[in-house]
């Protein structure tokens, strides 16, 4: 079956139901809805995320039937990226899904004191609320493979020869949305710039200011950073990019996070971005995971991909990564509690028992895809690590080893934050049922 979205239309909350195949019936059947954002001022790159989530989770039904006898219903509730309406979509959802994707550092915030009442597990796949790691406090919430956390000290100890010592004395900008998700690094970054001696400046973007950044790059010829880390999102990243080109800032010194390194932004300014770098959890590149979707889905005419070029990109790649690892969760559900179509307190055990070795990517076909990665009870993150990827001109490639943060710098903070979110928002029961042994 395929499907217009440009004829769909867009207005308010849009619902867009795949069950592929549900003219037949079904003896199971997982309800696992997406709150996405296919609209709006992040629409361009909210588009190939979530064309390869739905892409990945269609290949599976038509190929297996679904996913350990169940088939897998992908719903999509339009958010156009606003903390308002995302909640509206959680509401309008949750009565039977057995997972939420936020999709939205601030609707996940919005949601996470909800899904402790409701019982759901938040899939906040890098991104959210970074002490979310802690299973003990946020027993509904995970964000693997790592946090935002972990991608700041991964791209500082990557600018600083691995030791934070070689900063003393210079001075990290960090270019940040004005947004719950572009102040995520602040807390950690203020640590480590007192604990190592180098200058943090904080140059925030308003969302009306994400085109125009003339003020912003202004103060960064001014203030003559030896590096920019870049934390944004959509139009932000393609406006910061043009205007380090225009204003010859070094793009070698330029680095950012996973989601400031989208290929379609780089292509806008072509060889002057090289040098460009950005921090990530999945590598581009030509997998058997996408000769499988192209087979069975986009050959078909069931995707919503404009051409099969669009499967290159470093997004619509991520997003198969992110309902790959949803689906390692249903299964490690179904196999646990010997069930098909199981529940959502048994989808959050599948989620605390992740296992993403080296060998089970190469079985899916997505061996060198992502990083391998395992959670627990106490450990919703898994924190894989990720690797260093630079725009050559014409694409983004890997130019590290896969790199790890600095888990004994960040997990006392990890752990003090979430004690204050706990507090703050007391009662809050944690994970007061079944405790972590």
């Amino acid at each position: 079956m395929g499907f217009n979205w440009k004829s769909a239309g867009c207005a308010g909350i849009v619902s867009l139901s795949v069950a592929f195949g549900a003219t037949v019936a079904s003896a199971a059947e997982i309800y696992v809805p997406n709150l996405s954002y296919r609209t709006g001022p992040f629409a361009a790159t909210g588009i190939p995320l979530m064309n390869g989530q739905r892409d990945y989770v269609a290949m599976l039904n038509a190929r297996d039937g679904g996913v350990g006898g169940a088939k897998l219903v992908f719903d999509e509730c339009e958010t156009g990226y606003n903390t308002n309406k995302g909640v509206e979509c959680y509401e309008k959802t949750k009565s039977k899904a057995v997972v939420t994707q936020p999709w939205s550092t601030g609707i996940t915030l919005q949601v996470l004191p909800r899904t402790n009442v409701d019982k759901i597990p938040i899939l906040a796949p890098g991104y959210g609320f970074s002490p979310m790691s802690d299973g003990e406090v946020f027993a509904w919430a995970f964000n693997p493979p790592s946090s935002y956390w972990d991608g700041a000290s991964m791209i500082l100890n990557y600018i600083s020869d691995g030791d934070l010592a070689n900063l003393k004395g210079k001075k990290v900008a960090l270019l940040h949305l004005d947004h719950p998700y572009g102040k995520e690094p602040i807390p950690l970054i203020e640590k480590l710039a007192e604990e190592n001696g180098f200058e943090f400046l904080p140059i925030p973007v308003g969302l009306k200011e994400m085109q125009n950044q003339s003020a912003q790059w202004l103060q960064i010829r001014r203030e003559r950073p030896d590096y920019v880390v870049m934390w944004g999102w959509g139009a932000m990243n393609a406006g910061a990019i043009t205007e380090a080109v225009k204003t010859r800032y070094p793009m070698d010194q330029f680095v950012g996070i996973w989601w400031s390194g989208y290929d379609g932004d780089l292509k806008l300014v072509g060889e002057k971005g090289k040098g460009y770098k950005t921090i990530s959890w999945n590598v581009p590149g030509s997998y058997p995971v996408l000769d499988e979707i192209k087979q069975h889905v986009v050959d078909p005419g069931d995707s919503l991909i404009e051409n099969p070029e669009d499967m290159d990109s470093i997004f619509y790649q991520r997003g198969v990564v992110i309902s790959m690892i949803l689906v390692e969760g249903i299964k490690a559900a179904q196999k646990h509690f010997g069930t098909a179509e199981i529940d959502a307190a048994q989808l959050r055990w599948g989620l605390e028992n992740l296992n993403i070795t080296d060998e089970v990517l190469a079985e899916l076909g997505m061996a060198g895809m992502t990083v391998p990665f395992a959670t627990s009870c106490d450990n919703h993150t898994g924190h894989g690590g990720g690797w260093m990827l630079e725009w050559d001109g014409a694409a983004f490639v890997p130019v590290s080893e896969k790199l790890s943060p600095d888990r004994a710098a960040i997990e006392p903070l990890e752990a003090a934050k979430a004690a204050e979110y706990a507090e703050s928002n007391a009662p809050w029961p944690g994970r007061s049922e079944v405790p972590c042994e």
